[in-house]
């Protein structure tokens, strides 16, 4: 591999890890395999309570980060149904609980119709939007008041995968910049309860999927390999 010249890796990012990590530890290897510094990007970022694919790019290859990020992506996401949490996810505890035994999979269906298409979507405030120059999260663990304005996303699909209420999984395709953590807010909303993700899988970036991604162990083994 040209890492100087330029690649373009496919990963499966770990849970817990930050994007950001994932990169750290790709660049801190490829730099010793290399034994100089090598520019890393990485096009599109995950949560670190989510896995799968995230698009990682070297050298001169880093230049085709805004292309590669408009691809569209699929996730496979758990929601839980009747409770909230401030991020939306299990980052944080629990703040409010639902009804949720009224919801049937025949509204589940009728109401994830209505979010297929062009929607308006607020980000969480605890995400990485910026606010007068400052990360939204950097109000929301400072307990401080930050109002995000709502984005104009397309949804192409909405798919039931699993529902055993209050368990939903579902298959979600939808274009750059959505917050699947905002739509389990607004899922919950729309069913006349609420929602927070417990799990959340990248599957495909364009026509990246999962099956193409190495694992961070499988390419520190074949990078040290190399090495020694």
């Amino acid at each position: 591999m040209n890492f100087q010249n330029g690649e373009i890796l496919y990963f499966d990012k770990p849970l817990t890890w930050t994007s950001f990590d994932l990169v750290n530890k790709v660049r801190w290897l490829i730099s010793r395999h290399l034994g100089e510094k090598i520019k890393v990007g990485h096009a599109g970022t995950l949560d670190p309570l989510a896995t799968g694919v995230m698009i990682l790019t070297t050298g001169k290859a880093t230049k085709q980060i805004e292309t590669l990020q408009a691809g569209v992506k699929e996730y496979i996401a758990t929601l839980r149904l009747g409770a909230t949490t401030p991020s939306f996810d299990l980052e944080h505890e629990i703040d409010q609980t639902f009804e949720f035994e009224h919801i049937t999979r025949e509204m589940v269906e009728e109401k994830l119709r209505d979010f297929v298409g062009e929607i308006w979507q607020t980000p969480p405030v605890y995400s990485a939007v910026k606010v007068n120059g400052k990360r939204a999260f950097d109000y929301a663990r400072k307990g401080a008041e930050v109002e995000l304005k709502p984005k104009l996303l397309v949804i192409d699909e909405i798919e039931i995968l699993e529902f055993d209420n209050p368990k939903l999984v579902i298959r979600v395709v939808c274009s750059k910049g959505t917050y699947i953590r905002a739509l389990a807010r607004d899922i919950g909303v729309a069913l006349g309860s609420g929602a927070h993700l417990t799990a959340l899988q990248r599957t495909k970036i364009g026509d990246v999927r999962l099956e193409n991604c190495t694992t961070w162990e499988e390419f520190e083994k074949l990078l040290s390999a190399q090495i020694t």
